[in-house]
């Protein structure tokens, strides 16, 4: 059973992500919020494995709820609700420690699948989020492998997962691996940054 908790401001969105939730054998919304300061005093009482985080919430907003629970529960998968796939704040998410993003409008069967992948330890990744991890990490030397520099290229032409995975010859289950694991970098590269005084948002 995949236990969900849903963070969002919007009434009809967050009762319908829980009628659908728990709706489907294999999942349980575990707890749904409309601010993250109503969340927080209960998240380690539910103890999850997905946390739905809508970015623009009332009070403290998505991007440092993010942060707050990363440093609380490190180990929590978290999956950013989103209006646009194609969004700087949803880059800014990622980097706080999200582990990928839905954009809210998915259809319910492909939302699920997102979720169970993310459970799985894959992750989502479009074009411009493959082309901002690339120029984050341009100075930054050998941090990421020769697979992960391929597969971000490959996203950035605008490839699929699938056309990926035949161009690499590798398995989808080794693709969503290498994409957890980029986005693990991403995440420790981001809060190094801030230790050591590096303005947040520049590519460094």
């Amino acid at each position: 059973m995949i236990k969900v908790v849903v963070v969002e401001d919007n009434d009809t969105i967050r009762e319908g992500l829980k009628i659908l939730i728990d709706g489907t054998d294999g999942f349980s919304c575990v707890g749904v919020y409309s601010s993250y300061e109503s969340m927080i005093k209960e998240l380690e009482l539910l103890i999850p494995d997905i946390l739905l985080m809508d970015i623009g919430l009332p009070g403290i907003n998505g991007i440092e709820g993010i942060k707050q629970v990363k440093t609380l529960l490190p180990d929590l998968t978290i999956l950013v609700l989103t209006i646009y796939e194609e969004n700087d704040l949803l880059f800014e998410a990622l980097c706080a420690g999200a582990s990928g993003y839905l954009v809210k409008m998915t259809p319910p069967a492909k939302f699920l699948e997102t979720i169970q992948d993310a459970f799985n330890g894959g992750s989502s990744m479009n074009a411009k989020i493959a082309m901002s991890i690339i120029e984050k990490f341009k100075s930054r030397g050998n941090i990421l492998t020769s697979e992960e520099k391929e597969i971000l290229s490959e996203l950035v032409a605008g490839s699929n997962f699938k056309a990926i995975t035949d161009s690499m010859q590798i398995s989808p289950e080794s693709l969503k691996f290498h994409l957890r694991d980029i986005y693990k970098k991403l995440h420790f590269n981001s809060q190094l940054s801030i230790k050591i005084g590096v303005p947040q948002g520049k590519i460094i």
